[in-house]
């Protein structure tokens, strides 16, 4: 079965040269031992549209059919939902995708510590800046990450920590796992851009800076030729708001832009898995994933 969902948005100001057109096909295939009888399950694979990034078409596909239907959830990530209840020893989840992404076009007014200090910023962001156990950082670390950051105002400090946490944290692909927490990447001294980014927004929100974790997808080669698909993987960055959001990718050391395809954001990975479910039978023999992308234009 097939699910479409359709977004459109005014066209940006900015010059179509400042933006890329991607296609990206994330596929998670289940394997089983037996015939599982009845599973439930979530999907996070539709990209949102905003002043950044214009989702033209997005559709999930699930064999064997089922029923979905799409909600936004919380934190604002459309969620697509459906259960089976016929006997299957395979689950494929593949969604597809068309998104046009650029540079944030954003500008805001910047605002002090004392500001982020208040009583009505921290009722605003207060989930967004109490640690969570994928993000809690030692005592020790975060003294460390202020004397980094020293008499910098805040709209310097966020790009400092993201700088300090990717020069003291080396990306090794399958170092960690999606239950790695951030201390235990921060001690080992490597992880993947998970937990770079999990260091990253603990570290952030222990200096008293708002932050997110962004789910989404890059694309690995910045001179991509147009109609080339190439292997890519899911990605994670981070946000943080001095008075509006900033976006940055600390793995990569770049700027959100061309590359970069949101997918949702959170307080961490726990908020923004691209599938999560249960299901009832004989017990998974594991599970595959592949990322596909494709700039069209």
């Amino acid at each position: 079965m097939t699910q479409s969902q359709a977004q459109s948005q005014v066209a940006h100001s900015r010059p179509a040269a400042h933006r890329w057109r991607l296609q990206v096909v994330h596929r998670t295939r289940f394997h089983y031992t037996g015939q599982v009888r009845s599973s439930y399950n979530e999907a996070r694979l539709t990209p949102e549209s905003s002043n950044r990034q214009t989702t033209l078409r997005s559709k999930v596909e699930i064999e064997p059919a089922a029923t979905a239907y799409a909600y936004r959830d919380y934190w604002g990530s459309t969620v697509t939902a459906f259960d089976l209840h016929s006997p299957h020893s395979e689950l494929v989840v593949t969604g597809t995708s068309i998104v046009e992404a650029g540079p944030d076009l954003g500008g805001h007014d910047r605002v002090g510590w004392s500001s982020l200090a208040a009583g009505e910023v921290r009722a605003q962001f207060g989930e967004l800046l109490s640690p969570t156990p994928l993000t809690a950082m030692d005592d020790e670390v975060v003294a460390e990450a202020r004397a980094a950051v020293g008499d910098a105002r805040p709209q310097q400090a966020g790009r400092v920590i993201c700088e300090f946490v990717r020069d003291r944290i080396g990306y090794l692909s399958g170092s960690t796992n999606v239950k790695t927490n951030a201390m235990q990447a921060w001690s080992a001294g490597q992880g993947v851009c998970q937990d770079i980014s999990h260091v990253t927004v603990g570290l952030l929100r222990a200096l008293g800076l708002p932050a997110r974790y962004v789910s989404g997808y890059l694309h690995p080669r910045p001179g991509a030729e147009i109609g080339v698909p190439v292997t890519g993987e899911s990605h994670a960055w981070v946000e943080w708001w001095d008075g509006g959001w900033n976006a940055y990718d600390p793995t990569n050391a770049v700027e959100i832009g061309t590359r970069h395809v949101t997918l949702g954001r959170g307080r961490d990975y726990g908020d923004v898995p691209p599938f999560k479910g249960l299901f009832s039978g004989p017990k998974s023999e594991g599970h595959t994933v592949t990322v596909e992308v494709t700039r069209l234009a």
